[in-house]
């Protein structure tokens, strides 16, 4: 972000976000928010190995 580059602008934002949220809401925002990566970088991980199991049949082959 271009106006994110500055330790200015970062400091103000963050007091924007405290002044808007409040001091006691942050803790509890910021754990749900990890919450929700970890269970979303689990499930994209999970996604990729279940399209690298290897088949156990032929799948061209038709069972009698």
């Amino acid at each position: 972000m271009p106006f994110l580059r500055e330790p200015s602008h970062i400091l103000l934002l963050l007091i924007v976000v405290v002044i808007l949220f409040g001091a006691k809401r942050l803790p509890d925002s910021a754990r749900s928010l990890g919450k929700s990566m970890r269970i979303f970088k689990s499930e994209m991980k999970e996604m990729k190995e279940d399209g690298k199991k290897p088949e156990d049949k032929d799948p061209g082959s038709v069972e009698k």
